[in-house]
């Protein structure tokens, strides 16, 4: 199995293990490995949407009625950009949403290719979390680091005292499409049921009490 298959499959299965229903994809080129390992998950809900700033303000919706994290998917470049404006307005609400955007490896940035930008930290303060997700290899560890990743993603976007957004950017080699083989230096499939990693969720230390009063 190539690297960008095995690094899909592994992230998508773990986030659905965490609580993941709902994915809302803009499709790409780039961001193949994803939209393919979401649509092979019986488990969630698929949504396809083609404009950017459109998909990414469904995420939010569904995001904000359902009061869970939902995966929001694009390819690299400036299509990114077009999530900011549902980012900041998580940000903002409180909304929790998982923005997960597919990057080109380190050897093929700043090469002065069309449509490509700096995706590092794209939304600043905007996300409660921000992860460079290192281009994947096939040697031994990565599935646990991969697998400890998406739960400390879903954990850190749903709070719960303080929900928002996370942005993941994930920087895939190609081939960016399964090659028919899949055997894996370790074990993608966990077996058991559960996440990988569970919140330990303490009570904030202090609470702030607001009497209650006639709006101003």
């Amino acid at each position: 199995m190539n690297p960008a298959t095995a690094l899909a499959t592994v992230l998508v299965d773990e986030l659905v293990r965490c609580g993941l229903t709902d994915v809302v994809i803009a499709p790409g080129s780039r961001s193949t490995p994803l939209a393919l390992a979401a649509h092979a998950e019986s488990r969630i809900r698929l949504h396809v949407r083609l404009d950017e700033r459109s998909a990414s303000f469904l995420a939010l919706g569904l995001a904000r009625r359902g009061e869970r994290p939902v995966a929001l998917i694009c390819t690299s470049g400036t299509a990114a950009a077009n999530f900011h404006p549902a980012v900041m307005e998580a940000h903002e609400s409180g909304v929790p949403l998982l923005v997960l955007t597919a990057d080109r490896p380190p050897e093929l940035r700043d090469t002065g290719a069309s449509q490509t930008m700096d995706q590092l930290k794209l939304y600043g303060t905007a996300v409660r979390w921000f992860a460079e997700v290192g281009a994947p290899e096939e040697r031994p560890g990565q599935v646990a680091y991969w697998r400890s990743l998406a739960g400390r993603a879903y954990q850190r976007a749903l709070g719960p005292y303080d929900p928002g957004p996370v942005h993941l950017n994930l920087a895939f080699r190609e081939p960016l499409v399964p090659d028919g083989d899949a055997s894996w230096c370790e074990p993608l499939d966990r077996g058991a049921a559960g996440p990988w990693v569970r919140a330990r969720v303490a009570p904030p230390s202090a609470a702030l009490h607001l009497p209650s009063t006639r709006r101003g």
